[in-house]
C-alpha cells in the first residue's frame, strides 16, 4: 500500500511539474532567473519521476534530488542577483558552501564500502540536516531582503521551498535519530511535492515582479550561518574519520578533538579582537563598500540626537559619534574657549583632565585650511612628514601618549570648532580613502551641532544680561521716585519739622524707603531675581491704607471704598506695582490736589482705582505709548513704571485698566481676581495687622 502511494504520488508529482516546465518553456527564458527556474522545475519532476519508477532510497532518486537542490539554489541566487546593483561575493560564498554539502552527499551515498553503510547513512543525514537548514535561511533572507513591491510575487515561491526543505529537514532527523530512512516519510514526499506544485505554477506568471535587494546586515547573518553550519560539518566528518579508523584510540581521539574544537570557538568567539578582525576580513573581501551608509548615518544621527540613558552632555555624544564609525573605545574632544583650544571632554580616557593641555594656535590655522585628519602611529613610526606642515605642529604630549590613533578636526565654515582625539580600536588597521571620507562628512555634521550649541549657549549669556538690564532699569526707576519722595520730605521738613503728625508720617516715609532700599539690592544681585510669595488673600483696603500712609508725608493721598474687598495676589509685589501707580499719579497731580485710592468690587474682581486730577493723556498716547518702556512724558522720566505695573499685576493673573481725558485726570485701575470667602476669615489677621 505504501509502495503504491508513493508511486502514483510521485507519478503525478512528476506530471505537474513537467507541465509547469513546458509552460515556462513556452513562455521564453527571458533571463537567467527564467533559465534556472526552468531547470529546476524539470529537475523536480525528473526526480519525482526516478522515485516514481526506481524507488525513493535508490542512487538514481538521491543524485536526482541533489540536482533538484542545485537547480532551486540557482534560481534563488539568481533571484537576488537580478536588479541590485551590489553584488557582495558573500553571497555567493553562501550559495557555493550549500553546493559544497550537495557534493559531499554525492560522494558519500556513492561509497562503496559496506562497512561503512551505517556511518554514511549517518553522515547523509547530517549533511541533508545542513543543507536544509542553510537553505531555510537562504529562503528567509532571500525574502527579507526583496523590496515591498516583489514580496507579493516571491511569496508563494517562498512558501514552496519551505514546504520541500522542511519534509526534507524532519526526514533527514528522523533517518538520524533512527539510523534508517523510514519508508512513510519517503512515500509521503510525493504528497509534499504535489502540494508545492501549484504554488510554483503561480510563480511562474509572476517572475517579472521579482526584485531583491540584500541588506548588508542579511549578508553578515547569512554568513555567520553558513560558517557555523561547515564549523559543524567538519567536526562532525572528522569524528566520523576518526570513528572510521576505529583502534584503541579511537574514541579517546574523538573525545579530544571535540573537546579541542569546542574550546577554541570559546576562546575566539567572545574575543573583541578576534570579532574585530573578522569584521575587517569580511568588508575588505566580501563588500564593495566598507560602511552601510544607510545604518551607519542612522546610528550616528542617534548618537548626537539622543542623550540616552545616562544623559550624557553634547560633547561626550560627539566623542561617541564618531569614535563608533571606527569602532574606537575611547576619545577626546579638544574644543576652542577663551583660553584657547582647550580638552573641554573626555569619553573613557583617563589621565587628561579637562581644561589642559592645549594646541598651539598654528596647528589650529593649518588644520583650519586643511581639514586632514592625522594618523599619529605613521608619525610616531617614521617622523613628520614634510608634505604636511600640521606633523611638525602637533604637541609631544599627544604623541608621548599611545593611545592616540587619530585626530579629526571639526571644521565648521572657515572656523575650526574642536578637534576629537581616537583612541585605537581591538583591531588596528590603516584607513583608506572610505575612511576619510566617512569621518570628514561625520565631522562636518558634528562641528554644525557643537557650533550651534555655542550659539545658544552665547545667546543665553545675552539672555542673562538683557535680563539683568531689564531689572537694573526698573531699579533705577524705583530709586529716582524714592529720591524725590526723599527730596519733597526734605522741604516739608523745612516748613512743618515742629509738627508731631508731620514727623510720625517722616519717620514712617524714611523707613519704607530704607527698606525698599534693601530690597532693591536684593533684587539686583545676580542670584536672586526677586523672590515671590505664593499668591494669597489679600484686603486691598488694608493696602491702600498703608501705601497712602508712607507717602502722606510727601502729597496728599486719601483711601475711599469698601472695606472688605480681597484678592488673590502676591503682596510684595502687588504693593509694587500700586507705588509704582502712585508715585505717577503724585508726580503729575498739583500740590493742592490730592490722589485718591478708591476700592471697589464687581461679581468676580476686586478694583483698585488710582485717581489724580492731573493734566491727563490722549487715546493716542495711552494705546501707542504709555506702557512702552523708556517712554515718558515726564521730565528725567524713565517710562518704565507703568510698564512693570502692568507686568507685575499680568504675572498674578490680573489686568491693569486706563481712563483718561486731557485737561481732567487719569484713573488707573488694578484688577485683580476675589478670593474665596474661606481665604478671607483666614487672612482677616494678617490684613488688620497689615493695617495696623
Amino acid at each position: 500500500m505504501i509502495e503504491a502511494f508513493s508511486i502514483w504520488s510521485h507519478a503525478l508529482a512528476a506530471a505537474l511539474f513537467g507541465a509547469i516546465a513546458i509552460s515556462q518553456f513556452q513562455r521564453g527564458a527571458r533571463d537567467w532567473r527564467d533559465f534556472t527556474m526552468l531547470l529546476a522545475l524539470a529537475g523536480t519532476s525528473i526526480f519525482a519521476l526516478s522515485v516514481a519508477i526506481s524507488g525513493p532510497a535508490t542512487m538514481a532518486a538521491h543524485l536526482t534530488e541533489h540536482l533538484r537542490n542545485l537547480g532551486w539554489l540557482a534560481f534563488m541566487y539568481m533571484v537576488w542577483r537580478h536588479g541590485t546593483q551590489n553584488k557582495p561575493q558573500t553571497v555567493a560564498l553562501v550559495y557555493g558552501a550549500i553546493a559544497l554539502i550537495l557534493v559531499l552527499l554525492a560522494v558519500v551515498e556513492m561509497a562503496p564500502a559496506q562497512e561503512v553503510a551505517t556511518v554514511s547513512l549517518m553522515t547523509q543525514a547530517l549533511l541533508r540536516m545542513i543543507m536544509c537548514i542553510g537553505a531555510l535561511v537562504l529562503v528567509h533572507n532571500l525574502y527579507t531582503a526583496a523590496q515591498e513591491e516583489a514580496r507579493d510575487a516571491l511569496r508563494l515561491p517562498m512558501v514552496g521551498f519551505t514546504i520541500l526543505w522542511v519534509y526534507d529537514l524532519n526526514l533527514a532527523t528522523m533517518a538520524y535519530l533512527t539510523r534508517e530512512w523510514p519508508a512513510e516519510l519517503l512515500a509521503a514526499r510525493g504528497l509534499a511535492l504535489i502540494m508545492a506544485a501549484p504554488l510554483f505554477a503561480i510563480a511562474v506568471h509572476r517572475a517579472a515582479h521579482w526584485r531583491v535587494k540584500l541588506s548588508r546586515t542579511v549578508t553578515l547573518q547569512t554568513v555567520s550561518l553558513a560558517a557555523i553550519g561547515l564549523y559543524l560539518m567538519l567536526m562532525v566528518g572528522i569524528v566520523q574519520a576518526l570513528d572510521y579508523l576505529g583502534g584503541e584510540r579511537a574514541r579517546l581521539a574523538q573525545v579530544s578533538f571535540v573537546f579541542a574544537s569546542l574550546l577554541a570557538g570559546l576562546i575566539l568567539m567572545p574575543s573583541s579582537t578576534f570579532r574585530a578582525w573578522l569584521r575587517v576580513k569580511i568588508a575588505k573581501h566580501l563588500f564593495k563598500h566598507r560602511y552601510d551608509y544607510r545604518l551607519e548615518w542612522q546610528r550616528f544621527t542617534d548618537t548626537l540626537g539622543q542623550p540616552g540613558e545616562d544623559f550624557s552632555p553634547l560633547d561626550v555624544r560627539v566623542i561617541r559619534a564618531l569614535a563608533d564609525i571606527l569602532e574606537s573605545p575611547a576619545g577626546l574632544l579638544i574644543a576652542e574657549s577663551s583660553a584657547g583650544m582647550l580638552v573641554q571632554a573626555q569619553w573613557n580616557w583617563d589621565n587628561v583632565s579637562i581644561g589642559s593641555p592645549c594646541i598651539p594656535p598654528a596647528l589650529v590655522t593649518k588644520l583650519t585650511a586643511s581639514g586632514r585628519i592625522i594618523e599619529f602611529d605613521s608619525i610616531r613610526a617614521h617622523g613628520p612628514n614634510p608634505d604636511h606642515a600640521e606633523d611638525a605642529l602637533i604637541p609631544e604630549w599627544l604623541l608621548a601618549d599611545t593611545r592616540a590613533w587619530v585626530a579629526v578636526p571639526l571644521v565648521h565654515f572657515d572656523r575650526l570648532i574642536g578637534i576629537v582625539i581616537l583612541s585605537h580600536p581591538p583591531f588596528v588597521r590603516t584607513l583608506d580613502w572610505e575612511d576619510f571620507d566617512m569621518l570628514r562628512v561625520a565631522a562636518r555634521q558634528v562641528a554644525s551641532y557643537l557650533a550651534e550649541a555655542r550659539g545658544q549657549e552665547a545667546l543665553a549669556d545675552v539672555k542673562q544680561f538683557d535680563e539683568f538690564n531689564r531689572r537694573f532699569a526698573f531699579i533705577m526707576h524705583d530709586i529716582k521716585n524714592m529720591a524725590s519722595q526723599l527730596a519733597l520730605v526734605v522741604r516739608n521738613a523745612e516748613r512743618h519739622a515742629d509738627n508731631p503728625e508731620f514727623r510720625a508720617d517722616m519717620i514712617a516715609t524714611l523707613k519704607s524707603s530704607t527698606e525698599r532700599m534693601n530690597g532693591l539690592l536684593a533684587r539686583l544681585s545676580q542670584h536672586n531675581k526677586g523672590r515671590r510669595e505664593e499668591p494669597r488673600a489679600l484686603a486691598l483696603r488694608a493696602l491702600a491704607e498703608r501705601t497712602a500712609t508712607q507717602r502722606r508725608a510727601v502729597h496728599p493721598v486719601v483711601v475711599m471704598g469698601e472695606n472688605d474687598v480681597s484678592v488673590v495676589a502676591d503682596p510684595a509685589r502687588l504693593e509694587q506695582a500700586l507705588g509704582h501707580l502712585v508715585q505717577n499719579a503724585m508726580e503729575i497731580s498739583p500740590a493742592s490736589e490730592p490722589v485718591s485710592l478708591f476700592v471697589r468690587k464687581d461679581p468676580s474682581n476686586g478694583i483698585l482705582d488710582v485717581i489724580d486730577r492731573g493734566s491727563g493723556m490722549s487715546p493716542a498716547f495711552i494705546h501707542g505709548q504709555l506702557f512702552k518702556p523708556f517712554v515718558s512724558t515726564k521730565e528725567n522720566g524713565f517710562g518704565v513704571g507703568a510698564f512693570e505695573a502692568r507686568t507685575i499685576i499680568a504675572e498674578m493673573g490680573g489686568r491693569l485698566d486706563v481712563t483718561s481725558r486731557e485737561g481732567h485726570g487719569t484713573t488707573f485701575s488694578i484688577v485683580l481676581p476675589l478670593a474665596k470667602p474661606v481665604a478671607d476669615k483666614t487672612t482677616i489677621p494678617q490684613d488688620q495687622d497689615l493695617a495696623a
